[in-house]
């Protein structure tokens, strides 16, 4: 039964990982200026934030649930707020002169995409939606809810590692002049996440 639940908690921690949102641009961007790995430990911070709300939505914590999704005006103002600030700082960011130095700034890559997914409570009402097709979160067993959770994690992480692998493998064909490129295109797509998230929470 556990294997069960965990094969789904793959299937959906990846399909709710793949679209193309800000955490995705944010992620191909520093894959490609920073290297995979470096793309990859943001990607990680995402993964651990859908694990937590997909823990939120398995274990039917409906107390947490409902107190996040009803302050998720407050949360979504300061999520917008950080990817307006994180598109404008990467809009006017230039290309790096030299290879980044390993083992710089992973951590602090990974609590920022962390907390800026966990800004977006609405994902937990994806993950309930979800579940309940599946039939998933609604009993007490919690050893199913933990595997669940774990292949949600895994799930997700298997994306970012595919999606960062894959960007980074382009990374020694992107001329400084391209970078700049995809430095203003990341810089104005984040910006505008971050405006309709702002416009969603004032609304």
């Amino acid at each position: 039964m556990e294997l069960s639940f965990f094969v789904k908690g793959v299937a959906i921690g990846f399909s709710i990982a793949a679209p193309v949102g800000p955490i995705g641009v944010l992620c191909i961007r520093r894959s490609l200026a920073d290297g995979a790995w470096k793309g990859f430990a943001a990607g990680l911070g995402a993964a651990t934030a859908d694990a937590a709300y997909g823990g939120v939505a398995g274990f039917g914590l409906t107390a947490v649930s409902s107190f996040l999704v009803l302050h998720q005006a407050w949360l979504g103002l300061v999520g917008g707020a950080f990817l307006s600030y994180l598109g404008i700082r990467t809009f006017r960011s230039k290309p790096a002169q030299e290879p980044p130095r390993a083992g710089t700034e992973v951590l602090p890559l990974y609590g920022s995409t962390l907390l800026l997914t966990l800004a977006n409570p609405a994902t937990i009402l994806s993950f309930a939606a979800v579940f309940s097709v599946f039939g998933l979160g609604i009993s007490a067993d919690y050893l199913g809810a933990a595997a669940l959770v774990l292949g949600v994690f895994l799930g997700s992480a298997l994306w970012w590692l595919v999606l960062c692998g894959g960007v980074g493998l382009l990374r020694s064909r992107v001329t400084p002049a391209w970078m700049q490129a995809v430095n203003r295109a990341s810089g104005a797509v984040l910006l505008a996440f971050g405006i309709c998230a702002l416009g969603r929470s004032l609304a």
